[in-house]
């Protein structure tokens, strides 16, 4: 007796190579822990512009997700718990908690966030707000990769626990891409 074969071929990542994705960042984390003779380079300037530069980049992703949100209203129920973990992460990398933070998706269409020319450096060749929602999604899920992609090869030149919060928020960005592309589509559609 042979299985029924699914109707339609499973696209973008399963959950065994998210899983192993997380797994392998945390083994990579885990060796640097210990006595951690490097905790006197966690205040170097390279670690501070890692630092930095993370903050502005999950400011800029929440800046997108609140563009989205303002141009879709109907993502706002699935996207809004997204964003506000993206300001989590922001404010863990030591961005402060800023009114539009706080605020629902107001921000007009164009506050696209990052590569929007605001100099938040966080991905490259983003722009306004795509016309529908399944554009807007795919946009968003591409910044999140982007994002969580930098952020995991930027593991090794870091100290011990910015390593360690880059690579929670690294995998925290794979779930996004995963829920923005795959995840929540039951009964949205």
């Amino acid at each position: 007796m042979s299985l029924p074969v699914s109707p339609r071929p499973p696209s973008g990542p399963r959950r065994r190579s998210l899983l192993a994705s997380a797994a392998g960042a945390a083994l990579l984390v885990g060796c640097s822990g210990g006595s951690d003779p490097g905790a006197a380079d966690a205040d170097s300037p390279a670690a501070d512009r890692a630092r930095m530069r993370a903050a502005r980049d999950s400011q800029g992703l929440a800046e997108r997700y609140a563009a989205v949100m303002a141009a879709h209203p109907g993502l706002v129920e699935r996207l809004s718990p997204l964003r506000q973990e993206v300001v989590r992460h922001a404010e863990a990398f030591g961005a402060e908690r800023s009114a539009s933070s706080e605020a629902s998706p107001s921000v007009s269409a164009r506050a696209a966030g990052p590569g929007d020319g605001s100099g938040t450096g966080a991905v490259s060749g983003t722009g306004a707000v795509p016309g529908t929602e399944k554009e807007a999604l795919a946009v968003l899920a591409g910044v999140e990769r982007t994002l969580a992609d930098r952020r995991a090869e930027a593991l090794l030149e870091v100290p011990g626990e910015l390593a360690r919060l880059l690579a929670s928020v690294a995998a925290a960005g794979a779930a996004h891409v995963y829920l923005l592309t795959q995840g929540g589509t039951e009964g949205h559609g």
